[in-house]
C-alpha cells in the first residue's frame, strides 16, 4: 500500500511564497517520477515540477524561476518553494508518485492542497 500527503497549502497574497511538502510511504520500489500537478477551476490537470527517477527535474514554463523542487530521500519527502506567487498560480496542487512495475507505470496522488493567491 503506497500513500501519498501533501501539506503546506493556503492563502498568501500576491508576490508571497509558500512552501508544499509530500511524504511517501508504503511499498515503493522503482520511481519513474515524482512531483507536483495542480489543477485550476475549469482547467486541466497540469505539471508543475518533478523529478524523473535519474534525478533531473522538470519544470512548467510558467513557473520556471520562481518555483523550486527539491527532494529529502531520507525521509521520502518532495517539497515545492513556490515564490513570486501569481494570482494564475491559484489552483489545487497534487503530489503524484509515479511507480514503474515492469512495463507498466502506476500512478499515485494525494488528496491535494488548495492554494490561493490574492490579488
Amino acid at each position: 500500500q503506497v500513500q501519498v500527503v501533501e501539506s503546506g497549502g493556503g492563502l498568501v497574497q500576491n508576490g508571497g511564497s509558500l512552501r508544499l511538502s509530500c511524504a511517501v510511504s508504503g511499498s515503493i520500489s522503482s520511481i519513474n517520477s515524482m512531483g507536483w500537478f495542480r489543477q485550476a477551476p475549469g482547467k486541466q490537470r497540469e505539471l508543475v515540477a518533478s523529478f524523473t527517477g535519474g534525478g533531473s527535474t522538470n519544470y512548467a514554463d510558467s513557473v520556471k524561476g520562481r518555483f523550486t523542487i527539491s527532494r529529502d530521500n531520507a525521509k521520502n519527502t518532495v517539497y515545492l518553494e513556490m515564490n513570486s506567487l501569481k494570482p494564475e498560480d491559484t489552483a489545487v496542487y497534487y503530489c503524484n508518485l509515479a511507480l514503474r512495475y515492469g512495463l507498466s507505470i502506476y500512478n499515485y496522488w494525494g488528496q491535494g492542497t488548495q492554494v490561493t493567491v490574492s490579488s
